[in-house]
């Protein structure tokens, strides 16, 4: 048996082999333990009332996959609209963010990763505003087309940062925030995603040496998942 974890696929109507390719995973695991879903699952996500084809269909395979293994949901900087409504209707349970699960005896801290880019200054003074509870009740009292809107217009403001900003490390992790967030949970493994940029790093933490798994995230012809398996955790990349 495995536990999966992945990040960061963005679904989207418009990007059908990326969708296809995760209904397509979902169906593959015959040997899954649990799946994890570390946040931005959706590119936006406006309210557990809103549904169109293409997102029952992506319930329709969480539910089919919950029947088989336990489905477990973080918020994303994307989907943190996603509620208790549409855990209900997909059979998922939704985790705090960061919180620490035990994966093949051992204790990991899962987090989405934004909270780590605290050099990303803007959006760590929004983050808080975007998770409050207040705020995102005042958000659903509005139209659905309305949300459509506020969300259109969020994701082309965010396509159109500037390049060399977008690139730089500023939307990258502070290290000295990941070592914090480890020594805090008593861990020597994270597992993120959010960034984009998947890789498995080293970090000296107050006792001992940790690693941080970074998950990618899903393109037209590739996606990224950690397989925890016999006591060893690889980070996969996945051919769509």
């Amino acid at each position: 048996m495995a536990t999966y974890f992945i990040s960061d696929l963005h679904l989207q109507a418009s990007q059908a082999k990326v969708a296809q390719g995760f209904l397509d995973f979902v169906a593959s695991l015959e040997d899954a333990e649990a799946l994890y879903i570390l946040g931005d699952f959706f590119e936006f996500w406006i309210g557990d009332d809103y549904s169109d084809p293409f997102v029952e269909s992506i319930k329709t395979a969480l539910k089919t996959a919950s029947t088989q293994y336990p489905v477990y949901f973080m918020h994303g900087n994307r989907d943190f609209m996603i509620g208790q409504a549409f855990a209900d209707e997909t059979g998922m349970s939704l985790l705090e963010d960061p919180c620490v699960v035990t994966v093949e005896g051992r204790q990991v801290l899962l987090m989405h990763g934004d909270s780590l880019c605290t050099r990303d200054e803007v959006y760590m003074r929004m983050r808080p505003l975007l998770r409050n509870p207040t705020w995102q009740a005042s958000m659903l009292e509005k139209s659905i087309e309305e949300r459509l809107v506020i969300a259109q217009n969020a994701r082309m403001e965010s396509a159109t940062k500037d390049p060399k900003m977008a690139d730089s490390e500023i939307m990258d992790v502070t290290p000295d925030a990941v070592v914090k967030a480890m020594d805090d949970a008593g861990v020597d493994l994270l597992i993120h995603g959010h960034t984009h940029r998947p890789k498995v790093h080293t970090h000296q933490l107050e006792l001992k040496e940790g690693s941080r798994m970074v998950l990618g995230d899903w393109h037209e012809d590739k996606g990224w998942m950690i397989k925890a398996c016999n006591g060893k955790f690889e980070l996969l990349s996945l051919a769509l």
